[in-house]
Formats: structure tokens, sequence, C-alpha cells
């Protein structure tokens, strides 16, 4: 039975190309058919790939890879999600928190691939629905982080924060983030939001530059629903889900979050730490500005 690998990559990168044309070499030499997203096919160039296009891009494949940074790794978790693929994010980008290997281990991630040596973490994603008159329902997901945030410069937004169905607070606020702990290093980390540990199954809040005299990042159940309701007399509001998906939102509109039905399914090559990835991928002072005095 013939193996399946997606690929996806910045073709709009020279160095990016290049590598994704090594690793595709490498799986089809290793008897692998090799798919790739239709508008990145002509970019690389390289024979005996299959363009593929559609949400159902990864359907029945073995694994997708990711070549880039963390933005990259989002957009191939679109086609791994649906598809319940384990998808592998390679780094090529500058922090790529999200990815499991760097640019260094690129021939020894393809043959663990190739060898099956590997397992598969799941990963919490989140839902989110957003209703108001005289408009469809937005619905979408994300595995970061999903946001509300002032669609006016210079206006702030006004919301009104419930929990499983209790009213939390009202911020006047540039918005609010929602979180996974997968995302807890992302926006959220930016907003002065915990890091927390992946394997925690949690749901983070946390309001962005609130004007507010309890404006504190919390940390709720996973089986918690979170609301947001946009004030009618405010300013037009935006949904961004993983910075991806953008929909303009009215005063008015209710956005409600949850853990969402599917997670995503992300390769591990090696059983590291979290801690150490943290380390290495903030460059953490270990010591502290004061070195080791013992």
């Amino acid at each position: 039975m013939t193996r399946t690998a997606l690929l996806v990559t910045h073709t709009g990168r020279r160095r990016s190309t290049e590598h994704a044309r090594t690793v595709a070499a490498d799986l089809i030499a290793a008897g692998f058919e090799v798919r790739v997203v239709a508008e990145e096919a002509e970019d690389l160039d390289l024979p005996g790939v299959v363009p593929v296009t559609g949400p159902e891009a990864a359907e029945g494949a073995e694994i997708v890879f990711a070549l880039g940074g963390d933005g990259t790794f989002l957009r191939a978790a679109e086609l791994a999600r649906p598809a319940k693929v384990p998808l592998l994010g390679i780094n090529l980008g500058k922090v790529g928190f999200l990815a499991e290997a760097e640019i260094g281990d690129l021939d020894v991630a393809v043959r663990d691939v190739v060898g099956r040596n590997y397992s598969v973490d799941e990963r919490l994603t989140l839902d989110v629905t957003a209703e108001f008159d005289g408009g469809p329902t937005i619905e979408s997901w994300a595995l970061n982080e999903i946001s509300v945030e002032k669609g006016e410069r210079a206006q702030m937004l006004e919301l009104l924060v419930d929990v499983d169905g209790r009213p939390l607070s009202r911020y006047g606020c540039d918005g609010v983030v929602c979180a996974t702990p997968t995302g807890s290093t992302a926006y959220a980390f930016s907003g002065g939001g915990p890091v927390v540990w992946p394997e925690v199954e949690a749901l983070l809040l946390v309001p962005i530059s609130a004007h507010a005299l309890f404006s504190r990042p919390l940390v709720t159940a996973p089986t918690s629903t979170i609301s947001i309701t946009v004030d009618p007399y405010t300013t037009l509001a935006v949904l961004c889900c993983d910075g991806r998906r953008v929909y303009d939102v009215p005063p008015g509109a209710r956005v409600t979050v949850r853990r969402g039905a599917l997670p995503v399914r992300i390769v591990r090559l090696r059983d590291r730490p979290f801690t150490d990835r943290l380390v290495a991928k903030f460059d953490l002072p270990v010591q502290g500005w004061r070195g080791n005095r013992r």
C-alpha cells in the first residue's frame, strides 16, 4: 500500500522552497506519494509530486509536513485537522514554537517518519461561533487563540464577558484573547497571560489593554464556555482565529468560545520536556543575571 504525505511550505522564501524539494525528493525515494498544495506546486518545480486543492487535501495521508514558521504550521493545521492526520513542523523561521524539529534535524526527521519512529500528541483546540442580528452565524476554530478586538484604532471596545453562563466582567479594552495551552506562548503571552504546559487541559482568557480595575488573565476549566458580547453602543469589532481567519463583528454581536470538537494531532520525534523547549525557544537565562553563586 502506497504511503502518502502532504507537504506545506512557504514558497515565497527561497530557502524554504529548497528544503521542501529535498524533503519531497527523499520521501518519493522512500516510496511515498507526495502531495503539495496546488498553489505551491509551480514554485516547487519537482517532478513526481501530486498537486491537491481544497479542505480534503490531507484525506488519507499518513502525515502532513509543515516547513516554515508558525504561520506555515497554522496553515498546515487547517488541512491536517479535519482529516485527523498528524502534523510535523520543521522550523525554517525565527522562533517556530510550534515546530518539533529545526532545520539541522531535517534529514533525521524524514528518516524517522519513513521508519515510523515518532509519537503523536493531541492538542486542545477552540471552536467559536458569532451571532448577530441581520447576518449569518459565523463558525470557525483555532489551535492557538481566538481574539475579539476593536476594529477602529482610535476607539475603545466595550465587551461583556460571561463564563459558563454567568457574567464575569465588562471591559473597556482593545480586545480579549481566548487561548489554548498551545497558544499560551503566542498572542496571550504578549498580553501578559501565563505560560501553560501543553499537557494541561484548560482555556485562557486574557484582556488586552483593559481600562479596568480587574483585568487579570484567567484560566478556566476545559469544559467552560466563554461568551463575549460586543456592547450595542460600541465600535465595530473584529473576530480573529489564529491570525488567519478574520471576520467583522458588529455591535450587539455575541461570540461564544468553547473547547474544539476536533484536536490537532502533532508529531513528536523525541520525548523532550516542555521546560527544555521553553528555555530553548525563549533563550531563558537559566542561571539568572547573577549567575550561579553556589
